[in-house]
């Protein structure tokens, strides 16, 4: 007699997860709001530590004059052009060194992240946020966020390209400089604004 071998059964490939990014990208969000004090209490370091070499060097290269990225109202072409001058090819060397190639590389993303975090951290005190999906909460958050982030590193990545080459600045390239700085401060304004909107309509509804 002959035994009869059990059929082997058909292996079936396992899909990929389509979504395991998008839940972990969601989870991770959702995290931000545990790590709010820490995040603001970084970004104050990081922002004073900017700050602190803006006034105490920066501006000792260019005569007193301020950064092209921390003019709110953004700047004409000759007074791009007065900056650039100012600094001379060593100083536009330092400030691309020890600014847009450290603190321009981190800021943005830091701020951003803390940003996100103070969305969901005050909306959640509010039922009609609280009660959204989470994936609709953390969308939210960044599409309120994420413009101001982009055009942040768009703006470094136009002012460092004059710094490290003097000759594309032009009346179009400043010209272009000064309106991705309006829009950076501009953008940066909307989720603020939101975050204090939500955390006075937390503190009305605990009066």
């Amino acid at each position: 007699m002959t035994s009869r071998l059990p059929a082997k059964a058909r292996t079936i490939p396992a899909e990929p997860d389509q979504y395991g990014l998008g839940r972990s990208l969601t989870a991770t969000i959702l995290r931000l709001p545990r790590h709010a004090g820490a995040l603001c209490f970084l970004s104050a370091v990081v922002f004073t530590a900017m700050t602190a070499m803006e006034f105490l060097y920066f501006r000792q290269l260019s005569g007193g004059l301020p950064s092209l990225d921390m003019r709110i109202f953004g700047f004409t072409p000759d007074e791009g052009m007065a900056w650039l001058t100012a600094l001379g090819r060593r100083g536009g060397e330092i400030i691309l060194v020890w600014h847009y190639l450290t603190f321009a590389l981190l800021f943005p993303a830091l701020l951003s992240v803390t940003l996100v975090s103070l969305i969901l951290a005050t909306g959640r005190r509010l039922k009609a946020f609280r009660v959204q999906p989470v994936q609709l909460q953390s969308i939210f958050a960044l599409v309120l966020v994420l413009p101001y982030t982009l055009a942040d590193y768009a703006q470094n990545i136009a002012v460092a390209r004059l710094l490290s080459d003097f000759l594309s600045a032009n009346p179009d390239s400043l010209s272009l400089a000064s309106a991705l700085t309006v829009t950076k401060f501009a953008l940066f304004a909307v989720p603020v604004i939101v975050i204090a909107a939500f955390w006075l309509a937390g503190q009305k509804r605990l009066a």
